[in-house]
């Protein structure tokens, strides 16, 4: 069975830091692209980061750019989310997805995997 499974959310102040995990289980995620996206109430599901098979191309949207760090262990099957200086408008449910690579890496649709999604919540 195929399946993605976040951990690493919860409550930080601003400017604080969290990692975020997305292990797979039934599959092998090197051969994978894993994209980040994640969702505020009220708003549409946005993507963050991005990182090809064979972690050829690594991107990311720009509001996180220079404070996120994406990052994948083979070992382990988990790619990572290193979340540095957060900021209030952070706050959301952070998922992972999964798939061949993309050029439109940003579009849900691209993904046909997804995780279950992990909350994380940036306030003081």
């Amino acid at each position: 069975q195929v399946q993605l499974v976040e951990s690493g959310g919860g409550l930080v102040q601003p400017g604080g830091s969290l990692r975020l995990s997305c292990a797979a289980s039934g599959f092998t995620l090197d051969y994978y692209a894993i994209g980040w996206f994640r969702q505020a109430p009220g708003k549409e599901r946005e993507g963050v980061s991005y990182i090809s098979s064979g972690d050829v191309r690594i991107d990311y949207a720009d509001s996180v750019k220079g404070r996120f760090t994406i990052s994948r262990d083979h070992a382990k099957n988990t790619v990572y989310l290193q979340m540095n200086s957060l900021k209030p408008e952070d706050t959301a449910v952070y998922y992972c997805a999964a798939n061949f690579d993309s050029h439109y890496w940003w579009i849900p649709d691209e993904y046909n995997y997804w995780g279950q999604g992990t909350q994380v919540t940036v306030s003081s």
